[in-house]
């Protein structure tokens, strides 16, 4: 199943998966996984890895990598926006939750 409307991944955090994946060893079944975790402050944990496609993930198609996403992490992640930061107060990837009612300190866990 391919749906692109789950989550929105700005240009910046295409940029940079892409050329982090360049650099691993991957074979074409290999992308990567977004997800949401129970734990950290708030509850629920976003989780970005390197992962094999699974039988029910949704798939995003990019040009040079592909992202899975499993069916009970897209009901969170539906509507979140995945942008890269790279500024004076941090580096790294950023997940703008419209659908979070409550986030912790370090924008790594929410609850909903």
């Amino acid at each position: 199943m391919s749906d692109t409307k789950i989550i929105e991944i700005t240009e910046k955090a295409v940029e940079q998966i892409a050329k982090i994946f360049s650099d691993q060893e991957n074979s074409e079944e290999k992308g990567v996984r977004l997800g949401v975790v129970g734990g950290g402050c708030s509850g629920l944990s976003y989780k970005i890895d390197f992962d094999y496609k699974k039988e029910k993930d949704n798939v995003l198609e990019f040009e040079t990598f592909n992202v899975f996403i499993d069916p009970k992490s897209s009901i969170y992640l539906k509507g979140v926006v995945l942008d890269f930061k790279d500024g004076l107060q941090g580096k790294g990837f950023v997940f703008q939750n419209p659908n979070a009612t409550n986030t912790c300190g370090c924008g790594e866990s929410f609850s909903v």
